[in-house]
């Protein structure tokens, strides 16, 4: 019995003893586990991190790609490259500039918005303006490249009318138009002549306006003393009705004076007004080059200005109808109209005919209008143009005032074969030539 006692006491120090040890061994396995899951945090952690550093860091060099070529200039915010000045032959093709997508907008339909909506709201701290630089890191954050934009398609083109003077030039001048409807008023500002060619070594030019048809009456500008680039600034006005200002047409005629106070005609610019757009907000500025004025004394019929062009390669002949001068009307009255047809023949075959628009009551329209025909190279040879000044009036049937045919060596002789000839071996150029009208059919 004392054996057993002994036993049964030996049994209860183990329990107690093992019950002892328990706290200890739940405490070591909680420590291993709490351990093990700060270290699976830790490295998540870093991970996460890495990654953010990387795109940002990623983002900087896109957006240090962006700004570091480009600077804004001038109001019209044209891009230029800060090292424009540095030889690159190697890089022909323009860097391209990404356009990148703010992380607000990511996911936005911009494709509903109006003007009313607001993309962000106000308080979105992307539209909170800043002083100062502020870093890549920060105007980026959470963007990304959708594509890329290349500058060199928003630039204006460069102005070169002043710089760019063909072979041969007399001179250019410069001038705006504007159209008021309500007091029916032509305004036209005489802006400056560059680069006249006088006789003599000093210029002292001015300029005859004239609203054809009327030649009697024009309006002066005031001489400008010893120069070839006279600058005018000067404005002009001509009381003509909506019904008939494409009608009109302005002429420019710029004169020297010379120590004898004798004027010479240096140069005229013609300038329709149907082919033009005038309201009271839409001032025109124009610039145009200077043509001798044709001298010679009208033939008895008249005479027509015509610009011939051959393009070989698509097979078109064009004709630019320019004007037309002493011309003998039936009937000198405002009802009388002056239009001129245009006819392609071959073999003396019709083929096609187009005509001008019609001018009222002038011996000298102004047409500038410009046609086309299909004609092969292979038939040059027998091909001609026929142009026929005609005249109509109310009521009455149409008169023929003259005709001019030009043409290969089948059909004509002298100024009509050499302007045919002078086409074809310029191709593409447009050759002009005033011709006589004759009146046999």
């Amino acid at each position: 019995m004392w054996g057993r006692n002994r036993l049964q006491l030996a049994s209860e120090a183990e329990g107690l003893q093992t019950l002892r040890h328990a706290p200890l061994e739940l405490e070591q396995a909680v420590a291993v586990a709490g351990g093990i899951l700060g270290g699976i945090l830790f490295f998540v952690l870093i991970g996460i991190t890495a990654y953010l550093l990387w795109r940002k860091f990623c983002c900087f060099l896109s957006y240090k790609k962006f700004i570091s070529p480009v600077k804004t200039t001038n109001k019209n915010g044209l891009f230029q490259d800060q090292s424009t000045s540095e030889i690159q032959p190697k890089i022909t093709r323009s860097r391209s500039i990404p356009f990148i997508i703010p992380p607000t907008l990511q996911g936005r339909d911009w494709i509903n918005l109006t003007n009313e909506e607001h993309i962000q709201d106000d308080r979105d701290p992307y539209m909170i303006p800043q002083s100062g630089p502020r870093s890549s890191f920060h105007s980026l954050a959470g963007a990304y490249v959708v594509g890329t934009i290349n500058p060199e398609l928003y630039k204006f083109p460069e102005d070169r009318s002043e710089t760019d003077f063909p072979e041969g030039n007399i001179g250019r001048l410069w001038f705006s138009i504007e159209y008021e409807q309500e007091s029916e008023r032509l305004l036209v500002s005489l802006i400056k002549v560059r680069k006249l060619q006088p006789p003599a070594d000093s210029c002292s030019p001015f300029v005859k306006i004239y609203l054809l048809p009327d030649e009697r009456s024009y309006l002066q500008s005031k001489t400008k003393r010893k120069t070839l680039n006279p600058q005018f600034d000067e404005n002009f006005v001509f009381q003509v009705s909506s019904r008939m200002l494409l009608q009109r047409t302005l002429k420019f005629l710029v004169y020297h004076v010379d120590k004898q106070k004798k004027h010479h005609l240096l140069g005229q610019v013609i300038f329709p007004l149907k082919n033009e757009t005038l309201t009271d907000d839409n001032k025109v500025v124009i610039w145009r080059d200077l043509e001798k004025e044709n001298l010679e004394p009208p033939s008895e019929y008249g005479d027509v200005q015509f610009s011939l062009s051959y393009n070989d390669y698509l097979g078109r002949l064009t004709v630019v109808v320019l004007r037309a001068r002493g011309l003998k009307l039936q009937e000198e009255s405002h009802a009388v109209s002056v239009y001129i047809k245009v006819s392609l023949m071959n073999h003396n075959k019709f083929i096609k005919s187009k005509k001008t628009a019609a001018v009222l009551g002038s011996p000298n329209p102004v047409y500038n209008e410009t046609f086309s025909f299909k004609a092969d190279q292979t038939e040059l040879d027998t091909a001609s143009l026929s142009l026929s000044v005609l005249q109509t009036t109310k009521g009455e049937k149409t008169h023929l005032l003259g005709r001019v045919v030009v043409g290969p060596f089948m059909y004509t002789r002298g100024k009509e074969l050499e302007h045919w000839n002078e086409m074809i071996s310029k191709p593409k150029e447009l050759v002009k030539r005033w011709h006589t009208l004759c009146h046999s059919m």
